[in-house]
């Protein structure tokens, strides 16, 4: 006696509909393992807030998220520039959570400091609290001004190719950097801040 397998269902899924994969014995039931060719699984509707964003994002010009960009660095500088740290009390509680926990320099601690002193172009005070934050500047800079001269007004500066080995070579740097200038004894501790 041969079994007669039951009538597939062929009729489109509908909007978030799951497409679940039958048991391994549903071949023999006439269900096939694979969605039929031409297939498509639905896209689930987006949330109130993604269709915001994408909105906002198709109506807004092209430079408003580089200008967004440049206003937020702007404010980093200007936060710098007004809270003036290199003038602190030298009781003041430290505003960094590592260094108030643990007292050990973060790998950040001291780029405040050093800002401050690449806007008051002072670059060996500022390479005295965090050299690496000095160094990577103008690759930063450089970066920043490609892609928002691209996005904003089409230009096609060279590009700058940075290629996996040099990131993790300076992520290495920083890491060693971050545990040498926490070291207690001299020579080290002429990088503490």
């Amino acid at each position: 006696m041969t079994s007669v397998p039951g009538p597939v269902d062929q009729s489109p899924p509908t909007v978030g509909a799951v497409h679940t994969v039958p048991a391994p014995d549903a071949a023999q039931n006439g269900w096939s393992a694979e969605p039929p060719v031409g297939y498509h699984y639905p896209t689930p509707e987006p949330d109130r807030l993604t269709r915001l964003v994408l909105r906002i994002h198709e109506r807004s010009p092209r430079w408003a998220v580089p200008l967004a960009a440049v206003g937020c660095v702007g404010l980093g500088m200007a936060y710098a520039l007004v809270s003036n740290p290199t003038h602190a009390d030298p009781d003041a509680a430290p505003t960094c959570i590592l260094k108030l926990t643990t007292g050990f320099d973060c790998p950040g601690c001291g780029g405040t400091r050093a800002l401050w002193y690449v806007l008051h172009a002072d670059l060996p005070a500022a390479a005295r609290h965090h050299f690496l934050f000095v160094f990577s500047l103008p690759f930063l800079a450089y970066l920043f001004v490609a892609w928002a001269g691209n996005q904003a007004f089409g230009w096609r500066l060279p590009e700058l190719r940075i290629s996996p080995k040099v990131i993790g070579g300076f992520m290495a740097a920083w890491l060693a950097f971050t545990v040498v200038r926490n070291l207690p004894w001299a020579p080290f501790t002429s990088l503490y801040v």
